[in-house]
């Protein structure tokens, strides 16, 4: 055979294999209708007719709203369970109402630290994972995690982290630290987190600090950053960020990565980085608490909010990163590999989680938050000074109660 003819063979094998190749790859790609929900296993339950308790964040969830889907109606449609959803603020509403015994609960979804202290504190059940066959889904850097090193007591919702925004054409130049919040130059321009653990963490991370540490001298250093930084903050906010970022009437504010989309929507001046001293990493997983009256039915909830076409519908509504695999190569997912959302290892390396602390460091935390919100100056002393009153008093046995309140697709 002439090498002319061989070569014309081999071109045409090769076409026609590429070919194949090409119109597979459509064919191969990830889709939600790879996924289907099977209806029947979720109809035949034994619960039909119960009542579930979900305890979750605000706006956590997709609701209905604007043409997505309702997961909890989409629940209650196929398993004949009624789903009673409330909402809490934070992680410390969300235990001091599971403490007080107030109210009973079947599924909570709280931050990691915060599930650490569940634990620690016996206040939550084992979850029976042949009963949440989705867990498959789960990727494996969210499996095992510090706060649940066996996978007995939860299942990964989502993971979000915190970044700086800023506003261009307020800021001179793209920032690359937290640094960008103690400059002079945008005095009265500056958001801060308006709660101690977030705060301190910004304070900690400049000073190349260990979020969890239990030493009081770097409490004390992370104070004094924030008392330096005190009169160039516009004001603390949470939620009010949202609308002093859109409006531009701030230049950098410290938020979650998720909400930066929304404001972002809003106001397309704004841009976001990570700060190269790291930031805190969080996850938010799915629990079930001590008092649950409904286990089994938990356990079916759990397993329904990681199928790959409701883990898609929450992750599109909440725009937080998705721990759901199945969910990641989608090719509906608008957030896939987003390098906001999933930056990678690389930018995350000096990202460090929340650990519960010590109660004498909360108390050391919250008594500082206090003096900062006050006036910036530390009253330790004279607490100290107050507590040995009280305690003479005490002894004489005279009772005094003093009760406190604690805290509550883009690139540049």
């Amino acid at each position: 055979m002439k090498i002319s003819n061989i070569r014309r063979i081999a071109s045409s094998l090769l076409a026609t294999l590429l070919f194949f190749v090409w119109t597979a790859v459509p064919a191969m790609a990830a889709s939600k209708k790879d996924y289907p929900i099977n209806e029947n296993y979720y109809r035949n339950n034994p619960y039909r007719g119960t009542t579930l308790n979900v305890y979750n964040w605000g706006e956590y969830i997709s609701d209905g709203s604007e043409g997505s889907l309702d997961v909890n109606k989409e629940f209650e449609r196929l398993t004949g369970i009624k789903v009673n959803y409330t909402n809490f603020d934070s992680n410390e509403d969300m235990y001091a109402k599971l403490k007080s015994g107030g109210a009973s609960y079947d599924v909570i979804i709280p931050s990691d630290y915060m599930i650490q202290r569940l634990i620690q504190e016996g206040m939550l059940n084992k979850i029976n994972m042949s009963n949440v066959p989705n867990f498959r889904y789960i990727a494996p850097e969210y499996k095992g995690m510090y706060y649940d090193p066996k996978n007995e007591y939860t299942v990964t919702y989502n993971v979000g982290y915190v970044a700086l925004i800023y506003n261009k054409k307020l800021v001179k130049e793209r920032p690359d630290s937290w640094s960008a919040l103690w400059d002079p130059q945008y005095k009265g321009k500056i958001l801060m987190f308006n709660n101690p653990r977030d705060a301190f963490a910004i304070a900690q991370s400049l000073l190349g600090q260990d979020y969890n540490t239990t030493d009081q001298k770097d409490w004390n250093a992370a104070y004094q950053k924030l008392v330096e930084q005190k009169p160039l903050v516009r004001s603390y906010a949470m939620d009010e960020v949202f609308n002093i970022m859109e409006s531009g009437a701030a230049a950098l504010a410290p938020y979650y990565v998720g909400d930066y989309f929304i404001m972002k929507e809003n106001n397309p001046d704004l841009g976001v980085v990570f700060p190269k001293e790291g930031a805190n990493i969080f996850a938010d997983a799915m629990c079930i608490p001590k008092t649950a009256q409904n286990q089994g039915a938990a356990e079916l909830y759990i397993n329904f909010m990681e199928e790959p076409q409701v883990a898609l519908a929450n992750a599109e509504e909440i725009c937080y990163a998705t721990p759901n695999m199945a969910v990641r190569n989608m090719e509906e997912y608008t957030f896939q590999g987003n390098r906001i959302l999933y930056p990678g290892e690389k930018v995350l390396a000096k990202d460090q989680y929340f650990h519960n602390l010590p109660g004498n460091i909360q108390t050391l935390m919250s008594t500082y938050w206090s003096d900062l919100k006050i006036d910036g100056n530390s009253n330790l002393s004279i607490y100290v000074g107050l507590g040995c009153f009280a305690a003479l008093f005490l002894a004489m046995g005279i009772h005094h109660v003093v009760k406190k309140k604690s805290r509550e697709k883009y690139y540049d």
